[in-house]
């Protein structure tokens, strides 16, 4: 029931994270501050759909 998503940064759109997390007890989307390297700063990364193919 574990699903994997990226982390897609909020203010340059670049995938740089991905990760994992149960549907059941966290449903709604996942946001956090991470490092992106494009913008060389701490920005807010939202999770988004991995594309399949």
């Amino acid at each position: 029931m574990r699903d994997l998503f990226n982390l897609r940064c909020e203010k340059c759109g670049r995938d740089n994270y991905v990760g994992d997390k149960n549907k059941r007890t966290m449903p709604e989307k996942f946001k956090i501050k991470k490092f992106c390297a494009a913008c060389r700063s701490h920005q807010s990364h939202k999770e988004q759909k991995i594309s399949k193919g």
